[in-house]
């Protein structure tokens, strides 16, 4: 009966120390597993201290490239005696002459011919002038730093008449439409004669009927496709600045017109039809 006794407290005590050196060899490991979690814990707020640092590297160098970019884009340039305009303006420009008939694109040799066939064709564009005869209806142009749009009397007025003809409203129309699109454009109205003489009762000589058909066409601006008095000029050039002879019919013609002067802003100007796109 003892003998059995001492073999099962033997038992007991030998159990008892196995489990104790798994307990211990757990522990252990335990240990280790917590020191690894702790380390690794310590490499990954690391690494994202040292990833934030590159982020903020990133966003900063990419700052100074967005800020030098609009620089360059804003960069102003001088076109001959033309107009000042900027890189971004110059990009509009070439988007638009890549529409351009490249017959006359050929043509142009300067950065101020390219300007002038660039506007040219937006504002032939925005008119619709694909019913009239170029260079004998309607003809565009730059000149100094003003867009020129020079319009046939035959387009605006009857003969011998100052007042505008219900046949000048879809040119008017649009031409109001341009104008309106930009608070910066302002827009002087020139009206020109032949140099044969004229006396009415009601028009003294050709002074008189190129301020009246510049006045007549402000008036329609102004009253019938409300474009605002302040951006409007009148002004009367008489027969003085011809664009031809004055010895045959066709030449007195082409000099019987009404000269629309517009002054934008070239940069505005581009940008404006670079949304109309």
């Amino acid at each position: 009966m003892r003998k059995i006794s001492l073999i099962l407290v033997g038992t007991v005590l030998m159990t008892a120390c196995v489990s104790k050196k798994k307990y211990v060899a757990l522990e252990h490991e335990n240990g280790e597993v917590k020191s690894a979690l702790a380390k690794t814990q310590f490499e990954k707020e690391e690494l994202e201290s040292k990833f934030a640092k590159i982020e903020a590297r990133v966003e900063a160098y990419n700052s100074k490239i967005n800020a030098l970019t609009e620089e360059n884009d804003v960069k102003m340039e001088a076109v001959g005696d033309v107009a000042v305009i900027s890189n971004e303006t110059k990009k509009h420009m070439r988007n638009t002459l890549t529409k351009v008939d490249q017959g006359k694109l050929s043509q142009a040799t300067t950065l101020k011919d390219s300007m002038n066939l660039a506007v040219s064709y937006n504002l032939q564009k925005s008119l619709d002038t694909s019913s009239l005869n170029e260079d004998e209806d309607i003809a565009i142009d730059i000149d100094e730093t003003v867009v020129m749009i020079s319009i046939s009397d035959k387009l605006l007025f009857d003969t011998a008449s100052y007042r505008v003809s219900s046949k000048a409203n879809n040119i008017l129309q649009k031409l109001a439409n341009v104008i309106n699109s930009e608070p910066s454009i302002e827009v002087m109205v020139e009206g020109h004669t032949d140099a044969r003489s004229i006396s009415t009762e009601k028009i003294a000589d050709n002074w008189d009927l190129s301020v009246l058909r510049a006045t007549s066409v402000v008036r329609a601006l102004q009253n019938k496709y409300n474009v605002a008095p302040e951006k409007l000029i009148a002004s009367g050039r008489s027969s003085y600045l011809p664009v031809a002879g004055n010895d045959t019919k066709e030449d007195r013609s082409k000099n019987r017109r009404t000269r629309i002067v517009i002054l934008p802003n070239i940069n505005k100007f581009f940008a404006l039809m670079a949304s109309n796109d």
